[in-house]
């Protein structure tokens, strides 16, 4: 997925703002399977268990255990047609999501070779925030960050600038 384009700057941004609001003694079930990011975080010292690729929008049941004080889900929701679904389900207190912000001057990413690597949403701020606390979400912290691509053009002049990532931890009401 990631070949010679490992994202680095999202990965140090995200670990940063993990570090502020999860204790390593949490247990964590992180959305999705096991991914570079997920790999940091054990070699970090969290305790990290994915899920193994289930359809979320259709088999919530993965999130409905009270075995885990927190879930992540970094650059998950876009994927699926219904997160609410999901969001609503999670039994964990504490939630650390991470969502690609809608550009105006890029469309929703889809792959055209594998179908589960494609953006059904693309969130602005004001979206994900409604989103998380119609579900039943606080919102305690959140930041938006940009993601610079080393290439020449006015579009990777924009990513300098205009922030590409939505991070939010919140907390069940």
């Amino acid at each position: 997925m990631y070949e010679a384009r490992f994202p680095k700057k999202r990965y140090k941004h995200t670990l940063s703002f993990l570090n502020e609001v999860i204790s390593k003694e949490e247990k964590i079930l992180d959305l999705g399977v096991s991914n570079p990011f997920s790999e940091i975080l054990s070699k970090e010292g969290y305790n990290v268990t994915n899920t193994k690729g289930e359809d979320l929008d259709l088999k919530t049941e993965v999130v409905k255990t009270n075995n885990f004080d927190v879930v992540t889900a970094f650059e998950i929701f876009e994927h699926l047609v219904a997160p609410f679904n999901v969001l609503k389900d999670i039994q964990a207190k504490k939630l650390v999501a991470s969502v690609p912000l809608k550009l105006w001057f890029a469309p929703a990413y889809r792959s055209k070779t594998d179908k589960w690597d494609r953006h059904y949403h693309e969130f602005e701020a004001w979206q994900f925030d409604w989103l998380l606390e119609k579900a039943g979400w606080r919102i305690v912290k959140s930041e938006k960050f940009t993601n610079p691509v080393n290439k020449i053009g006015i579009r990777p002049m924009l990513r300098r600038i205009i922030p590409r990532y939505y991070l939010v931890y919140a907390e069940r009401v």
